[in-house]
């Protein structure tokens, strides 16, 4: 199974938030979707993390928005009259990133009372894939139709940025603690291990085999030790796999950071 890649029609309006300058764009499907773009500064391994995470999270019952591939013609770019826009447009062309729009949904903040075991499900996969960006700076968390609805995951997985040389050390990422002392969902940790007893079960090989699998071969850029794209597929699965059946040193509960 793959995301299925609907080409862009119309470059809507740019989302000034962070530095990746995602935009709202039409596609042929009639879909509206963010798109993250392949051309943006931290690269292709962001749009990776994103689908890696997100298809962990469908998978273990959390609300994410869809994802499908947006193609990227470079007819797009030519009609942008923003320069920065039409530059990133321009470094973008091919396959990027689309993640659903949810018309009408609002930004998670102090006001919004979560169901506490799915409130402590978010935080446990965030302490799995190592997630650095969901505090009350950036939640990275919608409320749409009453549901929470759990967003942007590129932040995730940083030890791939560490893949230049060759693929590091899966047993290290094992043992290696989560800080949650900033994360916008840490008052639920004293639910992660019930939410660990329930979903570190259901990441197997398989699982992760299907999650892997909807990562477009383009974006796995080789690196040494790793030359394909299922040599790519299989570090991150290792890496995964180690944590999740590992010491659990990176459980955010009580009385840890």
């Amino acid at each position: 199974m793959t995301l299925e890649t609907v080409g862009v029609t119309r470059y809507v309006t740019p989302l000034r938030e962070g530095g990746s300058l995602p935009g709202i764009v039409e596609a042929d499907d009639l879909g509206t979707y963010v798109c993250k773009f392949r051309g943006a500064g931290q690269g292709t391994r962001v749009l990776v993390a994103e689908v890696i995470v997100s298809g962990l999270a469908q998978r273990l019952g959390l609300s994410t928005p869809r994802l499908v591939v947006l193609d990227l013609d470079p007819a797009i770019a030519r009609y942008e009259a923003d320069e920065e826009v039409q530059d990133l447009l321009n470094a973008s062309i091919g396959l990027n990133l689309g993640v659903d729009f949810l018309p009408g949904s609002f930004g998670y903040d102090a006001g919004c009372t979560p169901d506490p075991a799915l409130a402590a499900a978010v935080l446990w996969l965030d302490a799995l894939t190592a997630n650095v960006d969901r505090s009350w700076r950036n939640p990275n968390l919608l409320v749409w139709h009453g549901d929470l609805w759990a967003i942007d995951h590129g932040a995730c997985l940083y030890f791939h940025h560490g893949w230049s040389g060759g693929i590091g050390s899966a047993e290290r990422f094992a043992h290696q603690p989560y800080d949650a002392s900033d994360h916008v969902l840490v008052e639920h940790r004293d639910g992660v291990p019930d939410a660990d007893a329930e979903l570190a079960p259901r990441v197997t090989r398989d699982l992760l085999g299907d999650v892997l699998a909807l990562v477009p071969d383009a974006w796995l850029e080789p690196v040494p030790g790793a030359a394909t794209p299922d040599d790519l597929r299989a570090a991150y699965a290792r890496f995964l796999l180690a944590r999740v059946t590992g010491d659990r040193a990176w459980l955010p509960v009580a009385g840890a950071a």
